[in-house]
């Protein structure tokens, strides 16, 4: 699936939050990135120590570097236990994963489940911390 369409990836991102291991929260959040031709899956991975979870986005993110691939086109999240009435807010990614996507995939489109909305990471995060550049 080289070019899926926004709705292929939020389908795999939902797909995979059912592996989410959040036995804390009771959030399960997928992510399914989009980098260079091929889809990199996450999902949240909670731990009794809270600062030490991870994220759906983080995860999917991480896995398409490990791959060596550095060209994110697009990423689809999915919040699948978000109330159907949530707004936005309750559908964003964090801040630590929306430094990440400013950082990783600037120039990648966001689409978040339940949301009809095309996002950037300037849009999501528009001060983002930039060391150098």
């Amino acid at each position: 699936m080289s070019n899926p369409t926004p709705q292929e990836l939020l389908a795999l991102a939902a797909q995979s939050a059912r592996r989410a291991y959040a036995p804390y929260s009771h959030f399960r959040v997928g992510a399914a990135v989009l980098a260079e031709g091929e889809i990199f899956l996450g999902v949240n991975v909670e731990n009794d120590a809270y600062s030490l979870a991870l994220c759906a986005e983080r995860a999917a993110l991480a896995a398409a570097i490990v791959a060596g691939k550095r060209q994110i086109s697009a990423i689809a999240i999915a919040c699948i236990d978000a109330p159907p009435d949530s707004d936005l807010r309750g559908r964003m990614p964090c801040g630590a994963c929306r430094q990440w996507l400013s950082e990783l995939a600037p120039q990648a489109k966001i689409y978040l489940l339940g949301s009809e909305q095309e996002f950037s990471a300037d849009q999501l995060l528009p001060w983002a911390f930039r060391w150098k550049r």
